[in-house]
């Protein structure tokens, strides 16, 4: 028998994250490297990946509160010390990244001057005022974290190969 799986409401919250991830992801970059020239349309995109990021933040507070009351199943018993490391250490980093990108992104935004209206409906307040100088450093930690954070969602993934081809010990049944 393989190891036993995650709750269902832990599966479902892990899996909106991971496709939400991807579509803020996918925007970030076409912002970054592909900025649009039509300026509604930028400022549309920024919207969405601002808006999603706000979401993945609650999202992420809803799966550390439900983590707090349903733990993780264990890995298999005959899981390697190194490998445990490595699982629990990617996993407290994936889900401190979760939190802190779309804080550092949400203070960014307000300190380049740009209010946010979450998917142009639900103004958030502004903590802080416009500071181009701190904006380029929160811009820049945001930057960072977002290439952290592809770097920690290719090891997560490398690790699921690994299980799945190498140990084939099982452990993708745990979140599917």
């Amino acid at each position: 028998m393989g190891p036993s799986r995650y709750a269902p409401a832990a599966r479902a919250m892990h899996w909106l994250t991971a496709a939400i991830v991807a579509v803020v992801i996918v925007v970030g970059v076409w912002i970054h490297y592909f900025e649009p020239a039509d300026e509604p349309f930028k400022l549309r995109l920024y919207n969405v990946h601002e808006s999603l990021g706000v979401v993945v933040f609650a999202l992420t507070l809803a799966r550390v509160a439900y983590r707090l009351g349903h733990p993780a199943p264990p890995l298999p018993h005959d899981t390697p010390a190194p490998i445990r490391a490595a699982a629990h250490l990617t996993h407290a980093a994936l889900y401190v990244l979760l939190l802190v990108m779309p804080v550092l992104g949400f203070l960014a935004t307000n300190a380049w001057g740009f209010p946010l209206k979450v998917f142009g409906v639900l103004p958030l307040p502004s903590p802080v005022g416009k500071d181009e100088a701190l904006a380029k450093v929160l811009s820049a930690l945001h930057w960072s974290g977002a290439l952290a954070f592809v770097v920690l969602i290719a090891g997560h993934l490398a690790g699921v190969v690994h299980h799945t081809f190498i140990r084939r010990d099982g452990l993708l049944r745990r979140m599917v």
